[in-house]
C-alpha cells in the first residue's frame, strides 16, 4: 500500500484548507485511515480518523467542530476538510492506514498504523 498526500499550503487564519491521501495497492483491506499532524521538534499527534467498519469517524479535541474527515471509497482516497484554521493548527499533516479497525482508545496512536504518506506542510498565518 502505498499513500500520497496533498493539498497542504498557506493559508490565514479563519481560511480553509482541504487535503487529500490517495492509496493504492491493496486498499481494499484498509479498514483505518487518518490524519496526524507534526511541527518541528515534537511528537506526532492525531487529527482524525475514519473507520470503515460503521463510516464512524473521531476527532482529537483541538480539531472538533472545525475539521472533517471523510472516505471516498471509489476513489480509494480520505479527504480532511479543514476550516476556522488557527496559527496553532501549522504542522505537516501525514496520512495513515492500516487493515483492519482500530477501536477508539488506539486510534490515536502512531505505531498502529503500518501505512504512511509523505506528508503535506499546512502553513495558517496570523
Amino acid at each position: 500500500v502505498q499513500l500520497q498526500a496533498s493539498g497542504g499550503g498557506l493559508v490565514q487564519a479563519g481560511g480553509s484548507l482541504r487535503l487529500s491521501c490517495a492509496a493504492s495497492g491493496r486498499t481494499v483491506s484498509l479498514g483505518t485511515m487518518g490524519w496526524f499532524r507534526q511541527t518541528p521538534g515534537k511528537e506526532r499527534t492525531f487529527v482524525a480518523v475514519f473507520r470503515r467498519s460503521g463510516s464512524t469517524t473521531y476527532y482529537a479535541d483541538s480539531v472538533k467542530g472545525r475539521f472533517t474527515i471523510s472516505r471516498d471509497n471509489t476513489k480509494n482516497t480520505v479527504n480532511l476538510e479543514m476550516n476556522s484554521l488557527k496559527p496553532e493548527d501549522t504542522a505537516v499533516y501525514y496520512c495513515a492506514a492500516r487493515e483492519g479497525r482500530l477501536i477508539t482508545s488506539t486510534v490515536v496512536t502512531p505505531s498502529m498504523y503500518y501505512y504512511w504518506g509523505q506528508g503535506t506542510l499546512v502553513t495558517v498565518s496570523s
